[in-house]
């Protein structure tokens, strides 16, 4: 994608060409939030179907091999945008350790306020000379708005909010430094002056996984890109991401993503071909 945001309303006309034209999996440079107002759509992310059934939202982090087979009564809207346009959102935030995340929502006033802030881009977007910081403002209360929908779903911890938003970034920005190593839980826990307990609690509480799942969610993105971007061996790449052994690498990533490493690489191989 050139451009910096995009946005578009799926109707009936473009579904029933998607149908005709089935989309080819590509791999994003570009975020992207897929909001289902009627239908369902099935989402191929990283070669696993993942199916999401409206009214949901479905956020798409860069970097991954993604395409859709959508209903026939497929409906809602469709934004793209490079991460510099919206930089700091909870989104842009936690790209490098979702997989993907499907919002599912109850039919009411939160989808009903969604489709609202959707209408309102694509109006100032269809402009002859959009205002890129009025849409801006909106995609962020956009995003705004779905992620405190996301956390009414996860489990409450006694604990100030604005605490938990401070720890949790920090372990993000420690996690961004130190993935590449062997280090556990213990240790970032240690780096952050609480227990394993606590940060659970907070990585709970703000991102529905564990410590453990939040490490190993960063390394394999980091794997991915590396099978995709370079051309070391499964061996390397596992070693440089803290995995000792092969065998061990092997199993976690086939665990998690469906496909061995060198099985990845050879379906991202045929897809380029």
């Amino acid at each position: 994608m050139q451009q910096l945001f995009n946005i578009f309303e799926v109707t009936q006309s473009n579904i029933e060409y998607r149908l005709a034209h089935p989309e080819l999996p590509c791999r994003h440079d570009y975020e992207e939030i897929m909001i289902g107002t009627n239908g369902q759509m099935d989402h191929c992310i990283d070669f696993r179907m993942e199916r999401s059934i409206a009214p949901s939202v479905v956020f798409i982090p860069m970097g991954k091999i993604h395409y859709t087979q959508p209903s026939k009564d497929s409906r809602g809207w469709v934004i793209q945008y490079k991460s510099e346009f919206a930089p700091g959102t909870p989104f842009s935030t936690f790209s490098k350790f979702l997989e993907t995340s499907c919002y599912p929502f109850a039919a009411g006033e939160t989808i009903e306020r969604i489709t609202a802030l959707c209408q309102m881009m694509n109006r100032e977007y269809q402009m002859a000379t959009p205002d890129y910081l009025v849409i801006r403002h909106l995609l962020c209360a956009l995003i705004a708005m779905i992620d405190s929908e996301r956390k009414k779903s996860l489990p409450v911890v006694p604990e100030a909010k604005s605490t938990q938003i401070t720890l949790f970034n920090n372990f993000l920005k420690i996690l961004e430094m130190h993935y590449r190593s062997s280090a556990g839980c213990k240790s970032y826990a240690e780096k952050l002056n609480i227990s394993v307990r606590h940060l659970n609690n907070v990585c709970h509480a703000m991102f529905g996984k564990s410590v453990s799942e939040i490490i190993e969610t960063r390394k394999l993105l980091e794997a991915r890109q590396l099978l995709l971007g370079t051309s070391r061996t499964v061996s390397e790449i596992g070693f440089d991401l803290g995995y000792n052994e092969k065998s061990y690498f092997t199993r976690v990533f086939h665990k998690k993503i469906g496909l061995t490493p060198t099985e990845f690489r050879a379906a991202a191989k045929n897809l380029s071909s």
